[in-house]
């Protein structure tokens, strides 16, 4: 039996975060193991909000390096940058054909550009580019072209997974079962991940700890996790405190039992735990930052990579994309 799509992106805006790593990264390589994975580079979305062209191409690189730094084997998925494959973005029209401006209206990152136009008591669609509002037709595209069933996201994400379906199913409304309608794969676990100030991290917040900045800096953003004001002797609530919610995805089992029963006791202080999440953290990851440096200097084989990924998407989505042109009535034998 032939097996079922995986699909997951991640935008170059930034060298990625332990957010990412947990949300997307880590459960995209496992589910390499039982479906037929692609992984892309999603750098025409970043086009929303990078408008510096050489540091665009930097970070396109630099999150090529960091999925192979972390388990990620070119031989075995499909691993390619969005702006290869341009029958994603004849889809991407096609598919805004179909797609309710209502549903771009209720879009949470459109929304949220527009609420704090308001409350700054500007137009409310000051600064708001037209690649922003339409952004989740051309996230419905990354997943169609290729048949995906599931596509792992952070709970944040999973708006954009409905509106997809809703494109999808619009769409197949009018010409038959073209389009897979996909799910939404969510670890609840790592649904939200807290940033160093108790929000979700994000890049936007700038409240996250880079997965492999120096080590210096790492140890950096980890003491300036926010705590609670509770004296070091007194008992503390491992599950509402921000170091324990982030040590318990990286740390043994039997590592977070015992720091579970240490904040119970209490007789700590937060720094000694911050020293211990720092521990754990470059016990993850020292390795994988030396083979990030490695490949990041080596941009001619990145490059070759990210084409042979992309060769291989387009064969992967030709079909469907000739399923399509046939279906609205345009040209279909190319």
């Amino acid at each position: 039996m032939e097996r079922k799509i995986s699909l997951s992106g991640i935008k170059p805006t930034g060298t990625p975060h332990l957010g990412n790593y947990l949300g997307l990264i880590k459960p995209g390589l496992e589910l390499a193991q039982t479906y037929k994975a692609l992984y892309f580079i999603a750098d025409y979305h970043g086009l929303t909000t990078v408008r510096d062209g050489k540091e665009f191409e930097r970070m396109t690189y630099d999150v090529a390096a960091v999925w192979l730094a972390l388990g990620m084997n070119p031989e075995e998925v499909i691993f390619f940058r969005q702006s290869d494959v341009p029958e994603l973005f004849e889809l991407t029209w096609i598919l805004a054909c179909f797609t309710a401006k209502g549903l771009l209206n209720r879009a949470h990152a459109y929304k949220a550009a527009v609420d704090i136009n308001v409350k700054a008591e500007r137009d409310p669609d000051e600064g708001i580019n037209a690649g922003l509002y339409t952004y989740p037709v051309l996230m419905a595209a990354d997943i169609l072209l290729y048949g995906s069933h599931i596509v792992p996201v952070g709970e944040d994400q999973r708006q954009h997974i409905e509106i997809t379906r809703d494109i999808a199913m619009a769409f197949n409304n009018n010409y038959g079962e073209i389009l897979v309608i996909p799910e939404a794969f969510i670890q609840p676990s790592v649904a939200t991940i807290p940033g160093i100030d108790g929000r979700k991290m994000s890049k936007s917040y700038d409240n996250v700890i880079p997965i492999f900045a120096p080590a210096s800096q790492v140890r950096k953003r980890v003491m300036g996790i926010v705590t609670d004001s509770r004296p070091p002797e007194q008992p503390k609530n491992p599950d509402e405190d921000n170091i324990f919610n982030i040590y318990r995805h990286f740390a043994l089992p039997e590592e977070v039992e015992a720091m579970r029963q240490k904040y119970l006791r209490g007789g700590f202080g937060y720094g000694e735990v911050k020293q211990e999440l720092f521990n754990v953290l470059e016990r993850n990851f020292d390795a994988a930052r030396n083979r990030y440096e490695a490949f990041s200097k080596d941009r001619a084989y990145l490059e070759k990579m990210l084409l042979d990924g992309a060769e291989r998407a387009r064969a992967m989505g030709a079909p469907l994309m000739r399923k399509v042109r046939k279906a609205v009535g345009v040209r279909f034998n190319r």
